[in-house]
């Protein structure tokens, strides 16, 4: 199943799965909890702010039940139960809004503190070398949630995308979310 002779399977090791197609280079981990996502559990079905809103619930809760690094003034910072690294976190504006230029200069203000802490917290923790910080401004632009705006924080190194998704077509995250929660909470500046 590969030609790559550097590669740790051999062919005999290797299971071919009845029912799955045709025969492709690859490895398969499987990672139940992502068809939540995938299948749009917990997604608010309206627009509204309120328990709907996992945004707007989530500052009801416990930091750690959140997966909540740190609190501001206006907004908060909180991992991303789908992280693209480890460390991939959101600073959300408290008040359910929907568009960047809806922000009050307050939240706008505590949306940029929070992103330059959480930089540091992350790379305090795991060195991070670089980061891709962006927002999805609505369902057509990639927002998952767009009636609550979020800003995202992806920590990045040389070599993230390395053997597994480039040619295993897989992601590692090597740490749960819970102890990625802690180790940043403590961390932050």
């Amino acid at each position: 199943m590969t030609d790559n002779p550097d590669s740790p399977y051999t062919p005999e090791e290797l299971v071919r799965q009845d029912g799955v197609g045709a025969p492709d280079p690859f490895m398969r981990l499987w990672t139940p909890h992502r068809m939540a996502y995938i299948e749009g559990e917990n997604k608010p079905t309206s627009s509204e702010a309120g328990a709907g809103c996992p945004f707007c619930r989530l500052p009801g809760l416990p930091d750690a039940d959140a997966l909540i690094v740190h609190r501001g003034e206006a907004a908060y910072a909180v991992l991303n139960l789908y992280p693209y690294n480890p460390g991939h976190l959101m600073v959300v504006p408290y008040r359910h809004v929907a568009d960047y230029t809806e922000l009050t200069d307050a939240e706008v203000a505590d949306v940029s503190t929070l992103t330059r802490q959480a930089m540091q917290a992350i790379r305090t923790v795991s060195g991070a070398q670089g980061f891709n910080i962006g927002m999805n401004q609505g369902e057509i632009a990639g927002a998952g949630i767009a009636a609550h705006l979020h800003q995202h924080v992806v920590p990045r190194w040389a070599g993230d995308t390395n053997f597994m998704p480039a040619i295993a077509h897989t992601k590692v995250l090597p740490q749960l979310l819970p102890d990625t929660r802690a180790l940043l909470a403590k961390s932050w500046p």
